[in-house]
C-alpha cells in the first residue's frame, strides 16, 4: 500500500482474528472489527484499517478454517470509509488508490475459496455495508441501528463495490431506492427491512446473536440451511433508471453530480464484469472525490454530525437547572406539538394553556390522539404510551405554572400580546423558572423589557414540523444569564435538536436569509416577472423545493409577518409584498396550487409592473441578495462563524448537503468575492484543492 493515501491522524480499525470452536469440532475464523473505543466513536476503515483486514483475511484464508466471519465491536458493524482523510487528497491519482485498495482487500472476501460470511451485529453503513455485500452470506441483528449506503448524500458513491454489487443481489429497483432515494431523503433500513430486501440471508436476536449466526453458517456450509436468493430481472433494468433518472431531474434538476453517477454506475452493473464495474467505481470515485460538490458535501456532513453537537458559545453545561415541569401557553397546533415533543422526549409533566377551557382541550387532545396513532403504527407501546397520556394536561388558568421549571410561549406572533404573555406568568411562577419564546422574527430582548428577572428569558425558536426539524435557534437577548442559556440548550439537547446559539437580531438565521430570498422573488413577480420563470429560475442550485413551494410551507400570513418584521428593521432590504398580502387577505396558500401551478384565482388578483426578469437575472440578484445579507449578519454577530450560518441553513431550511449549505456555493461560484469583497470561508474548506 502507498504511503500518498495515508492519514497520519486515523483512529486505526483493527481486524481482530480469532478462531472458534464450532459444535462439529471444526473451526472458523471470526475476524473483528475494532478501533479499541466504544460504539460512540464507530469503526471506519481508512489505510490503516483496510491493512489490517488485508492482513487478516490472508491469515484466514491460509489456516483454511471451515469458514471465515467478519463481524463487529458491540453495536457497530462498520460505518463505512475514514471521511475524515478525505481533504487530504489533494491530487486524482491519490482518490484512485484509495478506491482502488478498497476493492482489492474487499475482493478478498468475495474471492475467497473458504466461505465467508457477514454478521452485521450492528450499524453498517457505506463501506461497512459494501464489505459486508462482498461476503458470501450475511446474518443480521435486529438490534443493529441502521443500515445504510449514504454515500450520495455527500457527494460521492459507494464506491467500494456496492453500486456492482447490490442490484445483481436484490434487483435494480431497490438497489436504486437504497443507494440513490434513502439516502437523498436521509433514510436508512432496519434490520427486518434488510432482511426481506434480501441484503441479509437471516436475522436473529441480539442476545445470542454471535452463537445462532456460527451455527447457522456451519448449517449453510454443511448444506443444512438453504439460503434463496431472488431471480434478478434484467428486462426491466433500464426502465427503473429511466424512471430514477426522471424523479431526479423533477425533484433536483440535474444538479447533484453523485446522484447522476450513481445511475450511470447501476446501469452499467447490468452487463458489465465486476472487474469493468469496480474499474469503473474507481474513476467516478476519483472524479466527485476531487470535484467541489464532494468537498462541500463533507463539510456539510461535519457540520451536522460535528459541529451540531458541540454548539459555538453554548455555556458550561454544569450550569443548567433541572427542568422537571413544563408550561405552554397556548393551546394551538404549534403549541400542541411541542407539547408532544416535550412529553416524549423529557418525560416531565407539560401543562398547556390558553385563553379558554375549550382551546386548551383541543390542544391536549392532539397530543393524546398523536400518542394513539404512534401506538397504532407500533411506534411506541402501550406501557410508554401510557406513561405520556398521564404527563399531559390541560387548564385555562395559568396558576398551573406555579412550580413550573420552564415556561415555553407558542402564541401569536405579536409583540403586544407576547409581553402582556410574559407580564401575567412572571407573577405566578417561581423566580428560577426560564421564560422561553419560541417566536420565529420578533425581539426577546423587548419581550423581557420591564419583566422583573429579564436574564431568565431567552428564546427556543422551533422549526415546523416540530418533531421533524432538527435545528433548533437558541436567541441570547441583551440580559439571558449563562445559567438559562445553559438551561436552554441542555432542554434542546433532551429534545435531540440540534442547537445554535443566534443574537438577538430580526428573524435570526433562517428566517432572515428565508425572507431575504423570497423578497427577491416576490418582488421579481410584482415587477412582471412570470410565476413560472420566478419559480424555476433558481433550479440550478438544486434545492429541496422552489421558492413557491417554499412559500406555501412557510404560510404566506407567516412569510407576509415576517417581511413586516424585517422591514421595519431594515427598510433599504426588506420589502413587503402588497401581492402578497392580496394573497393573505384572500385565504390563498400562495402565488401556486398544490400542483405547483400557477393559481388563477390569485394571478387575477395580482397587480404587476412592466419590467420582468429573466431566470437568470433573478437567480443572480438572489444569490447576490444571500451573500449580502450573510457578510452583514457576520458583522453584526448574529453567530459566531459562517458554519453556523451553513448549520443552520442545513438543518432548518432543508439547503442541500451537496452545496455544504450556502456559504461554499456562493464562494465556489464567486458570488461573495463579486458582492461583498472576499470569500466567507478559507480556499479547501469546503471545495476541491
Amino acid at each position: 500500500m502507498s504511503t500518498t493515501i495515508s492519514n497520519p491522524n486515523e483512529v486505526v480499525t483493527k481486524a481482530l482474528l480469532r478462531f472458534v470452536t464450532l459444535p462439529s469440532r471444526d473451526r472458523a475464523a471470526v475476524i473483528t472489527l475494532d478501533n479499541g473505543f466504544d460504539h460512540t466513536k464507530p469503526n471506519s476503515f481508512g489505510p490503516g484499517g483496510l491493512a489490517s483486514l488485508e492482513a487478516a483475511i490472508d491469515e484466514a484464508v491460509a489456516a483454511a478454517p471451515k469458514f471465515i466471519a467478519v463481524t463487529g465491536k458491540p453495536y457497530i458493524f462498520c460505518v463505512g470509509a475514514d471521511i475524515t482523510a478525505m481533504p487530504l487528497l489533494t491530487e486524482r491519482e491519490q482518490a484512485l488508490e484509495l478506491g482502488r485498495y478498497g476493492h482489492k482487500v474487499f475482493r478478498k472476501l468475495k474471492d475467497s475459496t473458504v466461505p465467508t460470511f457477514a454478521f452485521i451485529n450492528g450499524a453498517a453503513m457505506g463501506g461497512g455495508l459494501e464489505v459486508a455485500l462482498h461476503c458470501h452470506y450475511r446474518t443480521v441483528s435486529a438490534g443493529a441501528a441502521a443500515l445504510a449506503l449514504p454515500e450520495v448524500a455527500i457527494g460521492l458513491v459507494p464506491g467500494w463495490g456496492g453500486t456492482q454489487l447490490l442490484p445483481n443481489l436484490i434487483g435494480i429497483a431497490p438497489a436504486a431506492q437504497v443507494i440513490i432515494q434513502n439516502p437523498l431523503t436521509q433514510k436508512t433500513l432496519k434490520p427486518a427491512q434488510a432482511r426481506e430486501l434480501g441484503i441479509a440471508d437471516e436475522i436473529f436476536e441480539p442476545a445470542d446473536y454471535l452463537e445462532r449466526s456460527l451455527a447457522w453458517a456451519e448449517g449453510v456450509v454443511d448444506g443444512t440451511v438453504t439460503v434463496t436468493r431472488p431471480e434478478i430481472d434484467r428486462d426491466m433494468w433500464d426502465g427503473v433508471l429511466y424512471f430514477a433518472k426522471h424523479q431526479l431531474d423533477e425533484r433536483l434538476h440535474g444538479a447533484v453530480n453523485s446522484a447522476n453517477k450513481a445511475l450511470e454506475l447501476l446501469a452499467l452493473a447490468r452487463s458489465a464484469t465486476f472487474e469493468e464495474g469496480t474499474a469503473a467505481e474507481d474513476e467516478a470515485l476519483a472524479d466527485l472525490l476531487m470535484g467541489d460538490q464532494s468537498r462541500a458535501s463533507l463539510y456539510g456532513f461535519d457540520l451536522v454530525q460535528r459541529r451540531a453537537k458541540r454548539p459555538a458559545g453554548a455555556p458550561d453545561k454544569g450550569l443548567a437547572r433541572d427542568v422537571n415541569k413544563v408550561g405552554i401557553v397556548g393551546a394551538g397546533l404549534m403549541a400542541s406539538q411541542l407539547a408532544l415533543l416535550f412529553v416524549r422526549r423529557l418525560e416531565v409533566p407539560v401543562v398547556l394553556t390558553d385563553l379558554d377551557q375549550a382551546r386548551v382541550d383541543k390542544g391536549v387532545g392532539y397530543v393524546l390522539a398523536e400518542i394513539d396513532k404512534l401506538v397504532s403504527k407500533k411506534r411506541l407501546d402501550p406501557g410508554k404510551a401510557a406513561k405520556y397520556r398521564g404527563l399531559v394536561s390541560g387548564s385555562a388558568d395559568k396558576a398551573a405554572f406555579a412550580d413550573a421549571d420552564l415556561v415555553l410561549e407558542a402564541v401569536f406572533e405579536d409583540l403586544g400580546v407576547k409581553k402582556q404573555v410574559w407580564a401575567e406568568v412572571e407573577k405566578i411562577v417561581r423566580d428560577d423558572c426560564v421564560l422561553a419564546t419560541n417566536t420565529s422574527s420578533l425581539s426577546v430582548s423587548e419581550q423581557a423589557a420591564g419583566l422583573a428577572h429579564p436574564e431568565r428569558v431567552v428564546g427556543l425558536h422551533f422549526f415546523n414540523p416540530v418533531a421533524m426539524m432538527p435545528l433548533l435557534e437558541i436567541v441570547r437577548a441583551e440580559q439571558t444569564d449563562d445559567a438559562t442559556l445553559a438551561t436552554a440548550f441542555a432542554v434542546g439537547k433532551a429534545l435531540k435538536k440540534s442547537s445554535v446559539l443566534v443574537a438577538d437580531r430580526p428573524a435570526f438565521v433562517v428566517n432572515r436569509l428565508l425572507t431575504r430570498f423570497l423578497g427577491v422573488v416576490t418582488a421579481a413577480v410584482d415587477n412582471g416577472t412570470p410565476i413560472e420563470v420566478a419559480d424555476s429560475a433558481l433550479d440550478p442550485l438544486g434545492l429541496p423545493m422552489r421558492p413557491m413551494a417554499l412559500l406555501g410551507m412557510v404560510g404566506p400570513a407567516v412569510a407576509h409577518h415576517v417581511a413586516g418584521t424585517l422591514h421595519a428593521a431594515f427598510p433599504d432590504r426588506f420589502g413587503v409584498s402588497a401581492n402578497l398580502g392580496r394573497v393573505v387577505a384572500a385565504g390563498k396558500r400562495g402565488f401556486t396550487d398544490a400542483e405547483g401551478n400557477p393559481d388563477p384565482e390569485v394571478l387575477a388578483l395580482l397587480e404587476v409592473g412592466s419590467s420582468p426578469s429573466t431566470a437568470e437575472e433573478l437567480r443572480d440578484e438572489a444569490t447576490a441578495a444571500l451573500a449580502r445579507e450573510i457578510r452583514l449578519m457576520l458583522d453584526e454577530g448574529v453567530v459566531a462563524d459562517p458554519r453556523d450560518i451553513d448549520l443552520c441553513m442545513i438543518l432548518g431550511a432543508g439547503w442541500p448537503l451537496h452545496l455544504g449549505g450556502v456559504t461554499p456555493y456562493l464562494d465556489r461560484e464567486g458570488i461573495s468575492e463579486k458582492v461583498t469583497g472576499a470569500r466567507f470561508l478559507p480556499p479547501g474548506v469546503a471545495n476541491a484543492p
